[in-house]
Parts: C-alpha cells; sequence; structure tokens
C-alpha cells in the first residue's frame, strides 16, 4: 500500500526543464532566505523591535505564536476558516503595533487588507503566505513585509522565504546553518529510496523527519543549501496546478460532506466533533493516509482565548490533495472516508 500525505521525499520530477529556464515573476527579487518562516518573522521582530504588540489571527498555528510571544505581546483578532474572512471590528491595533495576516488555507482575497493598510498607515503588517506561497496576492502584495514557510507545501528540507513588497530592510540570517534541515534532507533522501521499492526501514527516515523538525523549531539559521539552490528551479506552476486540481476533483467527489472549501494545495474537512475528527484521523493513517491537522489549541495552555477558533480546530482535518497525489490516490481517499463514514464510528462525517 503507497503512502499518500506525510513529509515529502526528494522529488526531481518537480523540478523544471532546463530549456524551460528559471522561475521569473515567482521570486521577489529582494530576499532573504532562513531555515524557517518562525525564525524570519522572529528576526524580523527583532528588526522592528515594536513599541506595541504583535496581533495574530485566533485560528493559526499556537507553536509559532507561543515561540514570538518570548519576545513580543501577543494580543487576537478573530480570523476563523469559514469564509467570513476577517472580523475586523476585533483588530484593534495602535500606532507602533504590528499585524500578521495570513492567506489562511490558501483561499483569501488580499484586496481587503490592501485597503485596510491603507487606512492604518501607524501599523505595521506582515503578510503569512505559507499556505500557498506564490498566489496571485503573495505577488501582488501591498503589505510592509511578507513571509511564507516553504517546506509544508514544497519538496524542500526547510526553507522561510522573506521579502519586502515596499523594498524595506530586511533582516539576514543569523550566523550557522541548521543541522535539522541535514535530517530532513537525509530523510526526504530515504523516503524516495523506499517509495523505490529499496530495503529502507520507514522507522529509519521517520524518525530522522521527526528528529529534524524538532530541532528546526524557530531556526532562524540560513535555509539549507540544497533549498537555496533547488527552490529557483521548481516548477512552481506545475506544482500549483496539479495541487489545485487535485484538490478540486476530491472536493466533488465528497461533495455529500461537509467541506471547509477547496484553496491552495489543500482540502479541509469539517467533522462533527473532536472524537470523530480523531477517529477518522487514525482510521486514514491505518490506510497508509497521513492528514495534518492545522491547528491544535490547547485551552488549558497557550491558546487564542476564542473558543470559535479552538472548537474548529478540534474538528478540522486537512486531506493531503497535493501535487504528489495519482487519481488513484484520490480515488483511495474518497473510498477510505466513505467507508469510515459506513462504519458509523463516534458518528463521523
Amino acid at each position: 500500500m503507497s503512502e499518500i500525505g506525510s513529509e515529502f521525499h526528494w522529488d526531481p520530477a518537480a523540478l523544471l526543464d532546463p530549456e524551460r529556464g528559471g522561475l521569473p515573476g515567482w521570486l521577489p527579487g529582494r530576499r532573504e532566505l532562513f531555515a524557517t518562516g518562525c525564525g524570519a518573522l522572529s528576526e524580523l521582530l527583532r528588526l522592528l523591535a515594536p513599541a506595541g504588540r504583535l496581533h495574530v489571527p485566533s485560528y493559526f498555528c499556537m507553536g509559532v505564536a507561543e515561540y514570538l510571544s518570548r519576545q513580543v505581546s501577543i494580543a487576537w483578532y478573530r480570523h476563523l476558516p469559514d469564509s467570513g474572512g476577517v472580523r475586523w471590528e476585533t483588530l484593534r491595533p495602535r500606532p507602533g503595533d504590528v499585524v500578521l495576516t495570513q492567506n489562511l488555507f490558501g483561499r483569501e482575497d488580499g484586496a481587503p487588507w490592501a485597503g485596510w493598510i491603507t487606512g492604518h498607515p501607524g501599523v505595521t503588517v506582515i503578510e503569512d503566505h505559507s499556505h500557498d506561497p506564490f498566489s496571485d496576492w503573495s505577488r501582488d502584495s501591498a503589505a510592509h513585509y511578507a513571509v511564507a514557510s516553504l517546506r509544508k507545501t514544497l519538496p524542500l528540507p526547510d526553507g522561510g522565504l522573506l521579502w519586502s513588497p515596499r523594498g524595506l530592510e530586511l533582516p539576514r540570517p543569523v550566523a550557522g546553518g541548521s543541522r535539522g534541515a541535514d535530517l530532513k534532507l537525509a530523510a526526504m533522501l530515504l523516503k524516495a529510496a523506499w517509495r523505490d521499492g529499496q530495503p529502507v526501514p520507514k522507522d529509519q527516515f521517520r524518525t530522522l523527519q521527526q528528529q529534524g523538525e524538532r530541532q528546526l523549531l524557530g531556526s532562524a539559521a540560513s535555509a539549507h543549501a540544497v533549498t537555496a539552490a533547488v527552490l529557483p528551479l521548481l516548477d512552481i506552476s506545475a506544482v500549483r496546478q496539479a495541487s489545485a486540481r487535485n484538490a478540486t476533483q476530491l472536493g466533488a467527489a465528497l461533495d455529500s460532506r461537509t467541506k471547509l472549501g477547496v484553496g491552495g494545495f489543500r482540502l479541509q474537512l469539517l467533522c462533527p466533533s473532536a472524537s470523530s475528527r480523531d477517529g477518522l484521523l487514525a482510521h486514514l493513517a491505518r490506510h497508509g493516509i497521513y492528514a495534518p491537522v492545522h491547528w491544535r489549541q490547547d485551552r488549558n495552555g497557550f491558546w487564542s482565548g476564542d473558543a470559535e477558533a479552538a472548537d474548529l480546530a478540534d474538528r478540522v482535518l486537512t486531506l493531503p490533495a497535493d501535487h504528489r497525489c495519482s487519481p488513484g490516490d484520490l480515488q483511495r481517499m474518497v473510498e477510505t472516508i466513505e467507508g469510515f463514514a459506513r462504519m458509523d464510528l463516534s458518528g463521523v462525517l
């Protein structure tokens, strides 16, 4: 049984044909490439030294927000994955504050933010484009700064892309490399061999992946040399088109199920409860389908304080309909989800 989702393997097929040239227009001309998006944000905040607070969406990666809270006071505003967009009345920055916004699941329209930025000249805005690093919004941004974590959507061992659409000063990565990226690259190479049928124990590359992720957390070092060399050669257009096509086809096949929507590189399902979501996650994993969760919020620990955001975080899972999926993979995901629904476990779906 082939694996669907999970960490990327090393994939030369994702590179451009040399005759097609590089990626003009995709990558910002002036940019910095960090090991992680979190590290890039941390160094940017050190450069800005904001006098006020950092405003963060209430539906966001709690690990990143908690890491940044060590150096700046966090305030939350409501932005949920329900197609309602930002609840502007909850975003109340003062001059000198910094606002972090996101293209959540790659489905957002940047036009409202462009107008908001114009109306709040005393507030610095950083856009997070991790769910679709090369969308129209990211390429036409009006923000002061923009960042994208790359390794979750592209076959790279690490990478946090930072740029300023306005041409403002950028921080540099800190000296030294990140061993976490070395571990992730080793895992990618071993996983590629495993997929080709070589006698590589799966536990070996999974351990390397997990160790690499732990060591990468918050790294503000330079991106790995492989990431820096491969990024300009990736066939971004083909990756995005294949991912969007797969997500659309999977969404159509699951039309009777509750979906949050199709966008970016993935498809999100909304389950009736936390137990039903976790039951479906486990069922998918037993069938070799690894669906990520965006993002758990621990109400007894660091969380947004937004009960509605936390409730959605309990019930959402993301189906990995990215560029790696074949038509057979999509059909297998549909059949596995439908089979679980027929089992009537926890009243899921």
